[in-house]
């Protein structure tokens, strides 16, 4: 993306919180490393329980306020401490709980193009969604924008899927993420992009 930040994204940015995105602090989060590139944009997608949608059940992980007994599978992961920059509703709001400046815990065990520890690097967009499923309009929507502001601020080179990060240990967002529609809304060569199949 840009090498040369744009007087632009002052508008866009508020130290390292999106101002077009709805604030919700996590406590899920660390300091980067002072060497941090933060040059990796890496998609997920996430819904909870799995298929149901509409809810607030991922804000509430995102922020330690998960009631474990409101759902069978909420016992499947009680005590998880997860986080994600950014969440992308199916109607394409925006919600963000961790800086960009700082490192969210999105990635876990990860590593691409050579480099481990992915969360380091990266930042993090969820989609709400179900991986291997198709995604709304809104959503690429909003994530097209989010990607372009994200590499005005940063030096982005790549963006990924969690499961081009952490092959064989996760899945999202799958096949029915379309690739090529996000490379066509930010004007892009294939370069930044993952090779398929994952």
């Amino acid at each position: 993306m840009s090498k040369h930040p744009t007087p632009e994204r002052n508008r866009l940015w508020d130290g390292g919180w999106y101002r077009f995105a709805r604030r919700l602090d996590s406590p899920n989060f660390g300091p980067r490393p002072a060497d941090a590139a933060v040059d990796l944009l890496v998609i997920h997608s996430i819904s909870l329980p799995p298929g149901q949608y509409g809810g607030d059940e991922v804000q509430r992980l995102f922020t330690n306020t998960l009631d474990w007994n409101a759902h069978p599978y909420f016992k499947s992961i009680e005590g998880m401490q997860v986080s994600s920059h950014f969440y992308i509703r199916r109607n394409g709001e925006l919600w963000q709980f961790v800086s960009c400046d700082d490192r969210a815990w999105h990635a876990g065990v990860s590593c691409y193009r050579g480099r481990d520890n992915c969360n380091d690097d990266s930042i993090g967009i969820e989609l709400e969604g179900v991986e291997g499923a198709s995604f709304e309009a809104d959503q690429y929507e909003t994530l097209g924008s989010l990607c372009a502001a994200l590499g005005q601020r940063y030096p982005v080179q790549h963006i990924a899927g969690h499961e081009h990060v952490a092959p064989g240990r996760k899945a999202d967002p799958g096949p029915g993420f379309q690739w090529a529609v996000l490379q066509q809304a930010l004007g892009l060569p294939s370069r930044y992009f993952p090779e398929e199949p994952a």
